[in-house]
């Protein structure tokens, strides 16, 4: 590698796996592959990497909407999703989802080595838990108003 040449990493938002791209996704992909391509003319070395965002209280609430399992849903957005940014000629190196092992694994790996070096700290917290579907509740299940406590 030249003195003068630069290694780059490049990503953008996650799409969440819930539901079609649009106008705003596609721009700012659209936007980031120009520049990709640019860094590239430019001799750098550019890793341009996404992912669909396969986890959270959206991906569960429109997988129960539509009546499928959420790993289903997972994996036709992530087809769907592809296929969009394909039909945009964008030059991803890899494109992915959260919802993988590499993914995973990699997480568990940082989450332990900055919880062995003291990074992170455990306490005790109250949540809201709903019997009848036997899980805690996401904050946007919860109605009411909120005090300040401090």
């Amino acid at each position: 590698m030249a003195a003068n040449q630069r290694k780059i990493l490049v990503t953008c938002a996650l799409p969440y796996a819930n539901g079609s791209i649009h106008l705003g996704h596609m721009l700012e992909h659209i936007q980031a592959d120009v520049w990709v391509r640019y860094q590239r003319l430019r001799g750098n070395t550019v890793n341009f990497i996404c992912a669909d965002d396969a986890h959270g209280t959206p991906i569960m609430l429109k997988a129960q909407q539509l009546g499928i399992e959420p790993e289903a849903m997972i994996a036709e957005m992530q087809k769907e999703h592809e296929a969009d940014f394909a039909g945009f000629d964008i030059s991803f190196d890899n494109y992915h989802s959260t919802h993988s092992d590499e993914n995973r694994e990699l997480a568990s790996y940082i989450y332990t080595q900055l919880k062995n070096n003291g990074f992170i700290n455990s306490r005790t917290i109250s949540q809201l838990f709903d019997p009848e579907k036997e899980m805690f509740l996401p904050d946007r299940f919860v109605k009411g108003t909120c005090e300040m406590w401090f």
